[in-house]
């Protein structure tokens, strides 16, 4: 054992020995590996920070929560000319289906409109993402509040002007002051703000409950009418825990068919998306991703193995006298190979850590400048060094098998 360690510690010497000899060559032959190992761990610490990201965002909200309407989560069978003759789901769907659906936890209405300005006093907030939703979306999204609360049912059905902030929101508009009770106007009205969100951070595709402003939903139906195109409505349901998620579908279609008077044969002109699949539609990008990295850090790592399989093949021809010296003194093949395969190891896994560095001083930057915490994990971190050692070792075979067989007399003639 202690032949290997005093083995080992000799192999590092001579790999430190050829970065000081001949930096550029080394650095040179290096830059494979550490940008190979800088690509892939750089794309699965991205890709861990997302996935990290999405779970945090999407924790509040249960994995089969349905959400019924005009539009599909993912590709659809359907032509879209056909999809884009489908009508809205209309409120008195909503009122239907709630008072028609078992097994169902929770059921809200909501609105996709488009972003409006908010003004309090001389200060403006503008691009700011309206939620109009019927009371239930509180339990349905599970949204936590910093102070106050979220509007009633009473409040939601005759359309009151109240208003839930997002953190940061309520932080531009009032800056400190006690935003509780305070008027701010939207859509040329006067709303009473009734609570404020706790700060949530950037949400998944740029939009955050923090640049949000929740609205009760009869307020927009009485602003805009049901019929118009340029909104998108939703019935949110959030079946019971346990629920047969194909019955339980079964139920919402026929449900809905029989309230449309939709005949036998005619297909649905709605689309039921599941959450889950939304989450597996996500799950299945960032697999993509993962392969993009796994494919261009691969040309690389080829590159990095040629690399350091260069530097073995110069290193055992500038050291065939020493080679020689050692095995005319007894020194056995075996101990040789090693010695050639550690120094191709440790000058393999020298360029991984590089690469590692490079990674993670770009996690830190990439976390102070956007609201985004991007993490090197330490499974990342073993993954990336024992790959560098991995090339290390594929890449310094030949050349330490070709050193260990070199005849002594012939290694030392030929040194000399």
């Amino acid at each position: 054992m202690l032949v290997y360690l005093r083995l080992l510690k000799e192999s590092f010497g001579f790999a430190m020995n050829a970065l000081r000899n001949n930096k550029l060559r080394t650095l040179l032959s290096l830059l494979g590996v550490t940008i190979g190992i800088f690509s892939i761990i750089a794309v699965l610490a991205a890709v861990d920070s997302l996935d990290r990201k999405i779970t945090k965002d999407l924790s509040s909200l249960d994995k089969n929560t349905i959400y019924l309407m005009k539009f599909s989560f993912g590709p659809s069978d359907i032509p879209q000319w056909k999809r884009e003759q489908f009508p809205n789901v209309k409120y008195d769907e909503y009122t239907y289906m709630k008072g028609a659906m078992t097994n169902t936890d929770q059921m809200g209405y909501q609105i996709f409109t488009r972003r409006e300005s908010i003004k309090y006093d001389s200060k403006t907030v503008s691009d700011v993402n309206i939620v109009p939703a019927s009371h239930e979306l509180i339990d349905i999204q599970g949204l936590e509040f910093e102070k106050g609360r979220f509007y009633n049912e009473s409040e939601a059905n005759s359309g009151t002007t109240v208003v839930v902030l997002g953190n940061e929101i309520a932080k531009s508009l009032f800056e400190g002051s006690e935003p509780i009770g305070k008027n701010i106007r939207l859509y040329g009205k006067r709303f009473t703000v009734i609570g404020v969100l706790k700060k949530q951070g950037a949400g998944l595709f740029g939009d955050s409950d923090d640049t949000s402003a929740f609205i009760p939903v009869n307020f927009v139906r009485q602003l805009y009418g049901d019929n118009n195109t340029s909104l998108v409505n939703v019935i949110i349901f959030k079946p019971q825990e346990g629920v047969d998620m194909d019955a339980y579908k079964g139920e919402i279609s026929q449900k809905l068919r029989s309230f449309r008077g939709l005949k036998a044969g005619e297909i649905d002109n709605f689309f039921i998306n599941v959450f889950s699949g939304f989450t597996d539609l996500i799950d299945g990008i960032l697999g993509q991703m993962n392969l993009v990295g796994w494919v261009i850090s691969g040309f690389s790592l080829l590159v990095g193995g040629f690399g350091i399989a260069n530097i073995m093949f110069v290193s055992v021809k500038e050291r065939t006298n020493l080679i020689g010296i050692q095995k005319s003194l007894g020194a056995k093949n075996r101990f040789i190979l090693f010695q050639f395969l550690f120094e191709a190891i440790i000058l393999s896994v020298i360029g991984g850590v590089i690469g590692l560095l490079l990674v993670w001083v770009i996690a830190l930057i990439v976390t102070k400048a956007l609201d985004f915490e991007f993490v090197l994990g330490m499974g990342n971190i073993l993954l990336g060094t024992g790959l560098a050692a991995l090339i290390g070792l594929i890449s310094g075979i030949l050349p330490a098998i070709a050193a260990s067989k070199l005849d002594p007399v012939e290694a030392i003639r030929t040194g000399m």
